[in-house]
């Protein structure tokens, strides 16, 4: 209560509204594995992954579908890939821990200055990160046309060569005469086999330039962007002069002041280790908005790695309060004794499995004609995909099964309907080829064999009650625990509730029949209340998707009644 010493009128704001609970997104979604480029995020200084929500975002950040190069050896990108189909299938929102192979390595660095300079004055180019694409760095110099008198008027650290001789503006002495000279500034492009991938212009090369070279190109710039677009940087030694990196920028130019430069030898690496596919699972916590976890081309690394792979993501997803599911792939060409083999070892209320591979139109291809058509993929991209367009268009209390893969061309294994009945009461959700209704996911089971958690949605949408609930009442927190907080809060999570019936997620023809809130004595002994808990008890009757429509029809007489 606030304090009144002296009379007087006092006006005071209330709040008449219980809290309120908003629903968290259900849609977003996390990929681990290997790209062609992009920021290794696996330890808390690391840079944050950037979200994604169009594949030209994807291909900003993490390089194009081109195949990864291990060495002399080509891999299909299929993150890339999975990303591709993620979006084409309906997702918008993508988050992306970039791992790197065994043996993975960076292009070789080049010194740009001439000759053997001492190691204060080199003036560097090299790549962010390990990767086997090859960078073309082009560094044009532009020479504006002034006087030093104009030249003066420039911001302190503005190169001005007059003759052969670079000054520098607020930095070394210049006569403010009708002196013809040149403002000297810089730009780079970088390119990759896919095309440009970053440019910046308008670079000075001293370090009181607004836009010194080594500050936008370095190893941290200013712009937390760049870092993560840029896949080359620029370092400068200490004692280099503004003539010294003017001279090592165009070292070897050719008439027009443009400067071409290669970095090649790098290396995307072979099989990464299940460590690495942690520490990138381990990254991702951090992100909240997450709700859908898969490592697409893991199970291609070999049964140990794949097995590994599988446990770490389905650790990831049962991890306390990460409210996430797991999205499981089988092996390449796995047939139907290898799928079942697969299931048998693993057993998570918190994770589904999709079999077969999908086989779609190999963009690659566009761009080299000596690749195949077609190419061969892990279903969890497009998995991922319809999760989140079944999301925003119906709810997360709706089954992600009957849903048409976009962009699919055909599956690498035609599941027939007796095998099927195999399949799906292990948990093995099959992508088939249906007669006249196109290639669709016609599974909704996770692989537990708890049955209260049989289906994908009813595990997704208590996923998405628990964590509305806990972000939503964090304001309980430390609140007196009596009579008026436990009203405050049984009220809070009815009304969330009672929204959710009203839409549809709730099975039941009143409230009462949809669910639930106590908070009481009846939930509290004194020990909880001596002890700081307060225990709410919330009961939901969720819809069961479903999967056996059955239709039964028999012979009737004409004159008998129905």
């Amino acid at each position: 209560m606030p304090e009144y010493l002296a009379p007087a009128v006092f006006v005071e704001e209330t709040s008449f509204r219980a809290k309120s609970i908003e629903g968290v997104g259900t849609s977003t979604a996390a990929f681990v594995g290997m790209t062609a480029r992009g920021p290794v995020s696996v330890t808390p200084s690391d840079p944050t992954p950037p979200l994604l929500t169009s594949f030209r975002d994807f291909e900003r950040y993490y390089g194009g579908v081109d195949d990864l190069t291990a060495g002399t050896a080509r891999a299909t990108n299929y993150v890339a890939l999975a990303a591709q189909a993620f979006f084409n299938n309906g997702g918008g929102r993508l988050y992306v821990a970039r791992i790197l192979g065994a043996g993975a390595a960076a292009p070789t660095p080049v010194v740009l200055n001439s000759g053997s300079p001492a190691a204060a004055k080199k003036v560097t180019l090299s790549a962010r990160s390990a990767n086997g694409s090859a960078y073309r760095v082009t560094i044009s110099q532009s020479a504006h046309a002034t006087t030093q008198a104009l030249a003066l008027r420039q911001p302190a650290g503005t190169a001005i060569q007059v003759g052969n001789a670079v000054s520098v503006v607020g930095v070394d002495t210049i006569a403010a005469d009708d002196t013809a000279g040149a403002i000297l500034t810089y730009n780079v492009l970088v390119e990759d086999s896919t095309g440009p991938v970053y440019e910046a212009g308008g670079l000075g090369i001293h370090p009181k330039h607004p836009r010194y070279i080594a500050t936008v190109m370095g190893a941290k710039p200013p712009v937390a962007g760049d870092a993560l677009t840029n896949p080359v940087a620029i370092d400068i030694g200490a004692s280099a002069s503004a003539a010294d990196v003017a001279a090592a920028l165009m070292n070897g130019a050719n008439d027009q002041n443009v400067r071409t430069i290669t970095l090649t030898g790098g290396s995307d690496g072979a099989a990464p280790s299940t460590a690495d596919y942690q520490a990138a699972l381990d990254s991702l916590l951090a992100l909240e908005d997450v709700s859908i976890v898969a490592a697409p081309g893991a199970s291609t690394f070999g049964d140990t790695v794949a097995a590994a792979v599988n446990q770490a993501l389905i650790g990831h997803a049962e991890a306390r309060r990460a409210y996430r599911i797991a999205v499981l792939d089988p092996p390449p060409n796995a047939d139907i004794a290898g799928v079942r083999a697969l299931k048998s070892k693993i057993d998570s209320k918190y994770a589904a499995l999709y079999y077969p591979w999908i086989t779609i139109a190999n963009p690659a291809a566009a761009v080299d004609a000596t690749l195949p058509g077609t190419v061969d993929v892990p279903p969890s991209g497009a998995v991922c995909g319809i999760y989140a367009r079944t999301d925003v268009q119906r709810g997360v209390w709706k089954a992600p099964a009957n849903e048409t893969v976009t962009g699919a061309l055909a599956l690498q294994r035609d599941v027939r309907f007796g095998e099927q009945e195999v399949l799906n009461p292990l948990g093995i959700n099959c992508i088939r080829a249906l007669p006249n209704r196109g290639i669709r996911v016609w599974g909704a089971r996770t692989i537990s064999s708890d049955p209260e958690w049989k289906y994908v949605n009813i595990r997704r949408y208590f996923l998405y009650l628990e964590a509305s609930i806990d972000r939503g009442t964090q304001w309980a927190v430390f609140e007196p625990n009596g009579e008026a907080l436990w009203a405050n809060v049984r009220t809070t999570v009815s009304d969330f509730l009672y929204n959710e019936w009203v839409s549809g997620a709730l099975l039941g023809g009143t409230p009462k029949e949809a669910f639930f809130v106590r908070c009481d004595r009846t939930t509290m002994t004194q020990n909880d209340l001596d002890n700081g808990r307060l225990i709410c008890l919330v009961g939901v009757a969720a819809l069961k998707p479903a999967e056996f429509v059955i239709f039964r029809i028999g012979q009737k007489t004409a004159d008998a009644r129905s």
